[in-house]
């Protein structure tokens, strides 16, 4: 089997963040995201190829990242602004196409972060032989509303009977998150959905078509699960991961109180301040600050502020001295 890594985003929620930089790329915990991804499918012996799914203003940063794995082959869409986008099933049916894709396939956005393991979906899809999809219960009908909500059957209990996507009143807290696997034989049903005026964005629509008329199976896990797309599940991320602060050997600590959920990198200098819940990019500096639950991006200054769920962008300066 192949697997596609979906990494073609723009990200423009974590904007300033990745107005510059791809999203999966963002460090999270001391490693890229996308790794916490590519490395589980270079190290499972079922899967052949990885083709790693960006766009061309991203080319070059994913060019020089996948060198490290043996498996990850780069495939480019056109594109370079948002509204250019293909749109994910767009992008998915045309990488089929290009790429002579014919064997099973897994698909996984290269944002996303859980708690189960790649090889443990691929068992689950492998003993059921149909299209499946992960799911996850997020705990709250009103945080489903910002996914595809599904449903399932009670005879066959892991066979998806109702998908909708971003529903204003969902059934259930039960959604899917973007792991997927399709048998080779599923794989022309893109190419008929998108000739049926599906809609190429965003793959629960895809779903939601497929579950009339395919048996689709959910693989539910229980744990964590990420979608890294905001500045909030950024910081939940890192601190999920974190076993409490991590500063990375370059950077400079000086009488500076560094609490939990913390993550200062490599070149950023944090001195006589308080910081929780709060990332700082490489080559930043925090003086006499308070923060939490902020970003500060590279080479930005913080001098003298207290900031709560803040965005700081990279090579800006705040100075509540002035």
């Amino acid at each position: 089997m192949d697997a596609v890594v979906l990494a073609g985003g723009y990200a423009t929620r974590l904007w300033p963040v990745t107005r510059h930089r791809a999203k999966p790329l963002l460090p999270v915990a001391g490693e890229p995201l996308v790794d916490r991804i590519l490395r589980p499918l270079e190290d499972e012996p079922r899967v052949e190829t990885v083709y790693v799914s960006t766009n061309e203003r991203f080319a070059d940063d994913f060019d020089a990242h996948v060198e490290g794995y043996e498996k990850a082959r780069l495939v480019v869409e056109p594109t370079r602004e948002e509204d250019e986008k293909l749109g994910t099933v767009g992008a998915l049916a045309e990488l089929v196409e290009s790429e002579d894709v014919d064997d099973d396939l897994v698909v996984i956005a290269g944002d996303n972060l859980f708690s189960f393991g790649v090889s443990e979906f691929i068992d689950y899809f492998e003993e059921r032989g149909t299209p499946c999809l992960a799911a996850y219960d997020v705990g709250g009908r009103e945080e489903a509303t910002e996914y595809g909500v599904v449903a399932l059957g009670d005879e066959d209990g892991d066979r998806v009977v109702g998908f909708e996507e971003k529903p204003d009143e969902p059934p259930s807290s039960l959604v899917s998150v973007a792991c997927y696997a399709f048998p080779a034989g599923s794989l022309g049903a893109l190419n008929e959905y998108l000739a049926d005026d599906g809609n190429p964005d965003a793959p629960g629509y895809f779903v939601e078509w497929l579950h009339e008329r395919e048996n689709v199976g959910a693989f539910t896990f229980d744990g964590a699960w990420f979608d890294v797309g905001t500045p909030e599940s950024y910081l939940d991320a890192n601190e999920y991961l974190l076993d409490g602060p991590l500063v990375e050997n370059g950077a400079e600590i000086e009488n500076a109180d560094i609490g939990d959920g913390v993550y200062v990198m490599d070149g950023a200098t944090v001195r006589g301040s308080s910081l929780e819940r709060t990332v700082v990019f490489d080559g930043a500096a925090v003086r006499g600050s308070s923060l939490r639950g902020t970003v500060v991006d590279s080479e930005a200054r913080v001098d003298s502020v207290d900031l709560t769920d803040s965005v700081v962008g990279g090579y800006s300066r705040v100075n509540g001295g002035e």
